[in-house]
């Protein structure tokens, strides 16, 4: 039999919607174990999760059986039904409907889990928008500015 060899890695970005609770500090870590758990169960490799209280950044290896749509809805619904259980604080939790997913190449996926590793730094400079739009710029994403922001 064949065997399909494959090693693509990702860098996910999506943030909470506008009128949701941010993820407060003490249950970031949290989160981020929890996000990199559910990549991992989806059979894809999870290298480094990171973000700030209003998005998470995942960097990870997609598994030749999984699909980017299929990682992301799986990440989101799970990783939004389980911080509900956290507090009440995110008893009106939700994330944004879509989201931004790249290809990193094999020679910048240090530099790449280092920039995730250092978002509360990085976003004492540049606004999570700023980011957003820098990342849709650097990949050459085609995309209406009306609509990348909204719920």
């Amino acid at each position: 039999m064949p065997q399909s060899l494959c090693k693509i890695y990702l860098h996910i970005i999506f943030h909470v919607k506008t009128l949701s609770p941010q993820i407060a500090d003490e249950h970031l870590e949290r989160m981020h174990s929890y996000i990199g758990q559910l990549v991992n169960t989806t059979g894809c490799h999870v290298i480094r999760v990171g973000g700030i209280g209003d998005h998470v950044h995942i960097v990870c290896l997609l598994s030749r059986n999984e699909n980017v749509a299929h990682l992301v809805e799986e990440v989101k619904r799970n990783s939004s039904r389980w911080i509900k259980s956290v507090s009440h604080l995110y008893e009106h939790f939700a994330w944004q409907g879509g989201y931004a997913a790249f290809s990193v190449s094999q020679s910048v996926v240090d530099k790449t889990v280092e920039y995730v590793s250092n978002q509360r730094e990085h976003h004492k400079k540049q606004s999570f928008r700023d980011e957003y739009l820098a990342f849709l710029k650097l990949y050459n994403v085609d995309y209406d500015e009306r609509y990348v922001f909204t719920d």
